[in-house]
């Protein structure tokens, strides 16, 4: 049996075909992650540096303003660049002192004891400024950000595993999702196939773009608040395993989010409610994503919860706009009375809900 095709709606299946169907989907979506995590894991370093950048940016401070180094850790890095560009005018320096030097000993006049001595004092000086380059070479670079730190002995080799299978995972979401819907998809008629398909083809879009845009905007405020909170009282390493753990909740609490669209138009095509009543509940709905924004973002700060309820609002204004095209439209007098409330205010003979019990 063909697993990539969905089996037809007329066809009869028995137990064992069924569920030798499941195992070859399984199978497949198996091989589809095995893959994408050979993929990631392959170019593991590029995925850690991807997720790291966050972290390396909470962490850049100008050091010539002192104000933002409070962090121990980042006054220290300020100190190592200032020891450097002292090291390279030290270099520059002794060069030039032994220049001169150098020729102030081969002048007319000057006896032999003071040619030696003087010599010896530019063998010195250029000693010196060897040492002093090859110090300032190994002055870290200006702007440059932390990086997580592992503590135990196999933490680095878990950590770099466990990040390359949620990337994979990532990965092969849609093809995971398009092989769940092609088992269910024989229990549906033609006509549920017609509202289940543009549903499923939703999620896998709405997750990744709700993924990106918490790693875009959500994520870097997120990492900058936390990590420069109070930072003058504490030498703040980050561990990489709770790091990661963060921003994989992070990301995927926002792609959970931004399937609105899918649960307002499962709403409405199972006739739970009308997109007139979900028109009215507007302001119902906006203490909700409120509450919603504040508990996915983790900072009390006020515009990063409104970047995260921005997005919400207006996925739920397009989820009402496409609610519209695929409202059911053969609806029974009982449902016209329950979701047309206005109408029955206005003619005064409507029935009330206890009514229609």
């Amino acid at each position: 049996m063909p697993a990539l095709r969905p089996v037809g709606h007329e066809e009869r299946l028995s137990l064992v075909e069924h569920l030798d169907e499941l195992r070859s989907r399984i199978i497949l979506s198996i091989m589809a992650f095995v893959v994408a995590f050979g993929l990631c894991y392959w170019q593991s370093d590029r995925v850690l540096d991807i997720v790291n950048r966050p972290l390396e940016h909470a962490h850049r401070v100008d050091c010539e303003d002192r104000k933002k180094a409070d962090d121990a850790l980042e006054r220290s890095g300020c100190f190592d660049q200032a020891v450097g560009r002292y090291l390279v005018s030290a270099a520059v320096a002794s060069d030039r002192a032994a220049q001169a030097l150098q020729g102030l000993a081969g002048a007319d006049g000057v006896s032999a004891d003071a040619k030696a001595q003087a010599d010896g004092a530019v063998r010195a000086l250029r000693a010196s400024t060897q040492q002093a380059a090859r110090a300032a070479a190994l002055t870290p670079k200006a702007q440059t950000g932390r990086q997580p730190v592992t503590l135990g002995v196999t933490e680095p080799f878990l950590t770099t595993v466990t990040v390359s299978a949620y990337a994979a995972l990532l990965l092969a979401l849609p093809f995971i999702l398009w092989q769940a819907y092609a088992f269910v998809l024989p229990a549906f008629t033609e006509r549920e196939r017609r509202t289940a398909l543009p549903l499923m083809m939703l999620v896998p879009v709405l997750f990744i773009a709700g993924v990106l845009f918490g790693y875009f905007l959500a994520l870097p405020r997120a990492v900058n608040f936390l990590q420069n909170y109070n930072d003058s009282a504490f030498d703040i390493l980050v561990q990489a395993r709770d790091y990661y753990r963060f921003c994989t909740i992070l990301l995927v609490a926002m792609g959970v989010v931004f399937q609105i669209p899918i649960g307002v138009l499962a709403i409405v095509r199972l006739r739970i409610m009308t997109t007139r009543q979900l028109r009215a509940y507007r302001g119902y709905a906006l203490i909700l994503f409120a509450v919603v924004a504040a508990v996915v973002t983790p900072t009390p700060d006020p515009f990063t919860m409104l970047i995260a309820l921005a997005p919400l609002v207006v996925l739920y204004e397009i989820s009402i706009l496409l609610a519209r095209v695929f409202e059911p439209k053969d609806d029974s007098r009982r449902w016209a009375f329950l979701s047309d409330d206005d109408d029955d205010d206005e003619h005064g003979a409507g029935y009330g809900a206890d009514d229609l019990d």
